[in-house]
């Protein structure tokens, strides 16, 4: 099953229903314990990175997730804290992903980056399999992952950051797929049957 991290910064009710809507069995999980025992993790998150961070220490759960070698699929904040810092609240993060968040400039655009927007420069990618550059996903962020080594497709929004990332066994993605309609629900399954059918996916 699908193990659905539930911590003051997660948006588990409309994850739940996400995977509900695909057929997927899931359930929430507080604990490494509880973790440890899911198939695969998705990592949900809204609000402060700070305050996310703290959250998932207060359960060891953020020293799980630096170990675990179970897929992860880290959604808003919870991509955000793979990498090492983000200049919201000086948090240190994960540590997964190289790189620093920073914040949009505020005096070139309205600041969050909210709404629909389109991928860039896609790379060949199982979560990525049937996207086009054609397909529009939710945002809704203030502050934004650099593009490096490991962004697998980048977005522009006063500037280009990474919207997609990946090392080993976990994958991050900027934007809501749960809010994002059918192109969201896509990378979902995406994620199932990279969990479950990992023959299907090959790319």
């Amino acid at each position: 099953m699908i193990a659905i991290i539930k911590y003051k910064a997660g948006n588990t009710a409309s994850v739940a229903n996400a995977l509900e809507r695909l057929g997927a069995h899931y359930f929430f999980a507080e604990t490494p314990e509880e973790l440890e025992s899911a198939k695969a993790v998705i990592f949900p998150g809204v609000g402060h990175a700070g305050a996310a961070m703290r959250s998932l220490e207060e359960n060891g759960v953020d020293e799980w997730l630096r170990n675990t070698k179970k897929p992860v699929l880290g959604i808003c904040v919870g991509m955000q804290l793979m990498f090492e810092t983000s200049t919201e609240g000086d948090t240190i993060g994960l540590g997964i992903i190289p790189g620093a968040l920073q914040k949009f400039d505020e005096k070139e655009a309205k600041v969050p980056h909210m709404g629909w927007n389109k991928l860039i420069n896609p790379e060949k990618h199982a979560i990525l399999k049937n996207l086009t550059t054609k397909n529009y996903l939710y945002f809704v962020h203030s502050y934004y992952a650099p593009v490096g080594d490991h962004t697998l497709a980048t977005c522009n929004y006063i500037n280009d950051f990474s919207a997609i990332v990946a090392r080993d066994n976990f994958i991050g993605v900027q934007f809501h797929p749960e809010k994002s309609g059918s192109v969201g629900s896509m990378i979902l399954q995406n994620f199932l049957d990279l969990v479950y059918s990992p023959e299907k996916m090959k790319v």
